[in-house]
This record gives structure tokens, sequence and C-alpha cells, in this order.
């Protein structure tokens, strides 16, 4: 063999190596930490978000989906016209789509499931997003045709949710416990208070964006310090959500790590129930907010991680105006506040606070804060998310609570009516309904201003700070999210690299 001939054949050795070791190291499974295990694994009826945040996109598909910069994309559908009374949107569906267990994917299932959301026996958490449907109709398999009652300019935007996620006929029934969709990976099991594993989905539609993982894991860890460890230690790839900004600047100096801070839309408010005393006086609200010193909250509460609100808007949202000087932190002003309501020695309350960090170290600091205006407010633990869903958000039964309002663009909760704040303020109604008459965006941005300076101004929840995504992760990860426009770990493009 000549010196050419048996340079090529190790050059060929070589690099046939390499292609090997890179399809390897694209192939090995993934582990992901979550600091919440979701009470099931269908989004579409029940609305903690770490549902969606382990299936949305990875199980389950819609007939559009939200990209990381928020922006509307196609998905299920390929493309869409809406009439121009906006009455009319018809969707060009794929054809080439299969769910887990082999079922097609046509018109006919996208109306099964879409009818399914907004039946009358439907439990869907956002059934509210279907309510101007008058009929869906599936002309042929790749068309499905929606009829409204009137224009509504989010609903592209809704169908985008997990809430939306489009659901097979044969598997909806099963999918809290053993979902099956079209997305890129495919549930193996769950072994409850441990983990969810994944497989990849070889038969994936999108052959662009085929699964790159081998598996992955989302692994549930509670308490903070056994998040740090398990990162460190390796047990763990990526926590793309760490809820312990304590322990964020630890990784910073390790060389296997990468942190990143980016967007979320986890607004955290102390929400009062306008129905009950004392809270049904708008002075006592406005009040409680002027005792709130933001900057103290946001470097107590969350290590200085977080931009301060003035209303349920977070700075990502198109429209957002700065209203946290609207009712500034003033205990002066608020103990006169509540002296002309008729508690010139205050009163006592209790608020419900759920077992998450956040909302403990919020709920204490808040504490503090009140005392110094002659309110007593006393804390009661309550678990989350089983205790708190039912006592406060169904039953209604609290005075104030805390939480982080994880869905985006969701400040038209205040003209729910059977909403948990039990607010009514039928100005703020008629601006959320002229929002969604209209599809222009320039009109809208004006209206959502609007809205946030009624919100600002009658305070129905003391409107605290956004919590900032802090994610940790393996240095040889890509493709994970910076920012999270909507809840979710995104997988579809992630993979590892050298």
């Amino acid at each position: 063999m000549t010196f050419w001939a048996a340079f090529r054949v190790l050059l060929s050795t070589v690099f046939g190596f390499c292609l090997v070791t890179a399809a390897m190291a694209a192939q090995k499974p993934l582990v992901i930490g979550m600091a919440t295990e979701p009470t099931g694994l269908d989004p579409t009826i029940a609305a903690p978000v770490a549902i969606g945040q382990v299936t949305w996109q990875n199980i389950f598909e819609g007939l559009v989906t939200i990209d990381e910069h928020g922006t509307i994309q196609p998905q299920l559908a390929k493309s869409w016209v809406i009439s121009d009374d906006g009455l009319t949107y018809r969707f060009t569906l794929r054809q080439d789509v299969r769910f887990h267990d082999g079922e097609v994917f046509n018109s006919a299932v996208a109306k099964a499931s879409l009818d399914r959301a907004r039946g009358d026996g439907s439990v869907n958490p956002q059934k509210r997003f279907f309510a101007t449907i008058t009929a869906i109709e599936d002309p042929d398999p790749a068309s499905l045709i929606i009829r409204l009652s009137k224009p509504t300019g989010n609903l592209l935007y809704w169908l985008a949710w997990p809430s939306s996620s489009i659901l097979g006929t044969k598997s909806a029934a099963n999918d809290r416990t053993d979902p099956i969709g079209t997305g890129p990976y495919q549930f193996v099991r769950w072994d409850k208070g441990d983990k969810v594993v994944l497989a990849p989905n070889r038969d994936y539609w999108d052959k662009a964006h085929m699964p790159k993982l081998s598996g992955v894991t989302f692994r549930f860890i509670s308490d903070p310090q056994a998040e740090a460890a398990a990162l460190k230690a390796g047990d763990v790839d990526a926590f793309p959500e760490f809820m312990a900004p304590e322990l964020f600047d630890s990784f910073k100096t390790d060389p296997k790590l990468v942190t990143v801070i980016g967007n979320t839309e986890l607004k955290v408010v102390a929400a009062m129930n306008s129905d009950l005393k004392p809270f049904s006086d708008k002075r006592v609200r406005q009040a409680l907010m002027m005792a709130v010193d933001r900057k103290t909250l946001v470097d107590g509460a969350w290590s200085g991680y977080g931009t301060a609100i003035g209303s349920h808007y977070t700075p990502n949202d198109p429209g957002y105006i700065d209203t946290t000087k609207v009712l500034a932190f003033n205990p002066a002003k608020a103990r006169a506040l509540l002296s002309q309501a008729g508690y010139p020695n205050g009163f006592s309350f209790t608020l419900k606070m759920p077992q998450m960090t956040y909302a403990t170290r919020s709920a204490q600091i808040l504490q503090a804060l009140f005392a110094d205006i002659g309110v007593t407010m006393t804390i009661e633990p309550t678990e989350f998310p089983g205790k708190w869903i039912n006592d406060v958000f169904k039953a209604h039964q609290y005075e104030m609570t805390i939480i982080a309002h994880a869905e985006p663009m969701d400040i038209d909760i205040y003209s729910r009516p059977d909403y948990y704040f039990n607010y009514h303020n039928p100005a703020f109604d008629n601006v959320m309904n002229a929002v969604e008459a209209t599809s222009d965006p320039a009109r809208q941005k004006y209206l959502y201003g609007k809205a946030q300076t009624i919100l600002a101004e009658d305070v129905p929840a003391l409107y605290l700070f956004v919590m900032p995504k802090l994610g940790v992760w393996n240095k040889n990860l890509t493709g994970l999210w910076k920012n999270e426009p909507i809840p979710s770990n995104v997988l579809r493009d992630v993979s590892w690299q050298d």
C-alpha cells in the first residue's frame, strides 16, 4: 500500500470515528430538574404550569405555537386565512402527522379536540378561550374552519397555549397519566414523586427538527440545596428555572455550568378577595399597596433578581407602561387612607401562603411592612398546588394570598366574573372587550395601557415584581430557551455539543 493510500485509509478511519463520536454525543440523554411536580400530564384539563413545562411542545402540539420571542408560528396548521370581518378562520392542516399511537392527525381530530375543550362538560382551565366559537367545520381532512360570534383578537395567541393542545380521539381520555401527542418526544413512564421519562419520537413529522436526544428525564426536586447539589454533581444536567436565587451566584465559578438570566411572565401578586371587608374598600387596597416597598421586597424575597411592577403586566408585553409610581411607597399616606376608610387602628387578616420559596419570603416581608402601618397579617401556610387550588382558586375561601401568575398576557383575568379575586369593574371590562374587538396591534397596545392604569389605581391585587428566568445548565447543552414567553421546557432544538 502506498503512503497516500494508507493516509486515505487513516483519514477515513479518523473521520468515521469523529462522526460516530459526534452522533453518540448528540444522542446522550438529558436530565432536567424542576422544583414542582405536575399534578397530571394533560394541560387541557388542569391549570398548574408544571404540566405544560413537561408536556407542551415535547409531547403535545397545537394548531399554532409560540416561539422563544413570543411570536405565533405555524405548527399542525401550515397556514391560515382570517376573513375581513374577523369572524372566520380557515386553517390548512399538515397531512403528514401521526400521534405516537399511530392515529392520523386530520381536521376531524382537530375539530374533536377543540370541541372537547369548549363543550358543556369541558374542564379545560382556559375554556374561556373558546367562548366566541360558534362552530367548527372539517370540510376535508386538510381544512379546518372556525366560526366566531364576534371578532376575537387574541384567538391565534390562545390557540398556541398548552390548554389548546390537540389530543387524539383514541387517547384523550387517558392523557392525564399516559399522554399521547404528535410531538418530538413520547411518554415512557411517570414515577410519581420522582420523575417523568420521555423517549424520542423517531417518526416525528417535522424532519427539520427531529429529536436530538436519546431520552429525557424530568426530575422533581423541591429542596433548593438538593437542587444545587444535583447540578454540581452532574446528576441533573439543567435547571432551566432555578428557584433559589440566593444560590444562583454560586454556579458562576463552576467551569462545567453556565448561568443564564432571562425574562418570564411570572408576575408575583398578593391577591385580595374583593367580596370581603375590608378589601371591598378601594382605599384599604390602596393603603396596603402604598405600604409596600417593592425594592425591599425584591431584595429580600428574591435576592435582588426581579423587576418591580405596578399592574398585572410585564415589561415584555406589548403596550407596557410603568405604573409603579401610581401608588408608590408612602407609609404615612397609607396610614391616613386607612383612617379615612374607618381603620385608624388598623385591622387584622390572614394570608393563605402557598408553600413555595418566593411566596414564603414575600409573605414574611409583607407582614413586616404592614405592621408599620398598624395592620396585623397572620400567615397560614397552604400546600400547593392541591389545597391552594381547592381553597383559594376554586372555593374563594381566603382573604389574601400570594402567587406568581405565569400565564402570558393574562391581564383579562380581572374581567372574569367567577375568578378568585371577586373583582368587578365595568370600566375595566369594557377595555378588555375593546381589546378583543380589534386585531390592530397599535389599538391593542393603547387599550392595554388603559387597562394597566385602571388596575394600578384600583389595586384588586398588590402588584409586587416579575420573577426572572434563572437558568443553570451544563455548558455543553445548546438549544434551551433563555427567555420564557410561556411556561415551558421546549426540547425540540436541544442537543449536546462537544
